[in-house]
């Protein structure tokens, strides 16, 4: 197993832009947990509700499923070695990983508006300790911010079971939200790569 810190240009094109979300040079088994684990997730997730009986609308399925899609694909898409490489190259701080981090007040509100009858001050609780965790992680000394970052992970569990409101069938949002965020995102990682990598891995 070897450590390449040398990022591959992106592709041309629409496959440029996949590169840039996903990280250039993702293996094919990259490639292949980080796109159908999410849709069997989303799969499972509206089995249970409908199983439940859960008066959703299909507005609301669709929200849901969506939402699923983007946390459980966010968790293991920048776990992966070259997400790593890509988001923690050479250039990339705490004002690139903090703008990355505050793009996502986007999905609170989304979540709030179909769930939570547009709870305005959940939106602002919820996202203030997502950017406060994440900068007191980023302004961590480096050999430091795992276990910081696994303690303020261990936080938003409480904050998320005992404090924040939540919607039936979403028990497990928030926990995810912050795993994809304060875990999977921005603890910085050495991109371990496979000994032999060929054409049929991009």
């Amino acid at each position: 197993m070897k450590i390449d810190w040398q990022v591959p240009a992106a592709r041309a094109g629409y496959k440029g832009k996949l590169d840039k979300l996903i990280g250039p040079g993702a293996t094919r088994a990259e490639k292949d947990v980080q796109t159908y684990i999410p849709f069997i997730a989303a799969g499972i997730l509206a089995y249970f509700v409908y199983q439940a009986g859960l008066d959703w609308s299909w507005a609301q399925y669709f929200v849901a499923i969506l939402l699923t899609v983007d946390m459980v694909g966010g968790v293991i898409t920048n776990a992966t070695s070259s997400a790593k490489r890509w988001y923690h190259r050479e250039g990339e701080g705490f004002v690139q990983h903090m703008s990355f981090i505050s793009i996502h007040f986007i999905q609170l509100a989304v979540f709030s508006y179909f769930f939570l009858e547009l709870n305005v001050w959940w939106i602002a609780y919820v996202g203030a300790y997502m950017l406060l965790a994440s900068a007191a992680i980023l302004l961590t000394p480096l050999y430091l911010q795992r276990p910081i970052a696994l303690i303020l992970y261990s936080v938003s569990l409480i904050l998320s079971l005992y404090v924040f409101e939540t919607a039936v069938g979403l028990e497990w949002f928030l926990p995810v939200f912050y795993l994809k965020l304060l875990i999977s995102h921005i603890l910085r990682e050495e991109p371990y790569r496979p000994e032999h990598e060929s054409s049929k891995d991009a």
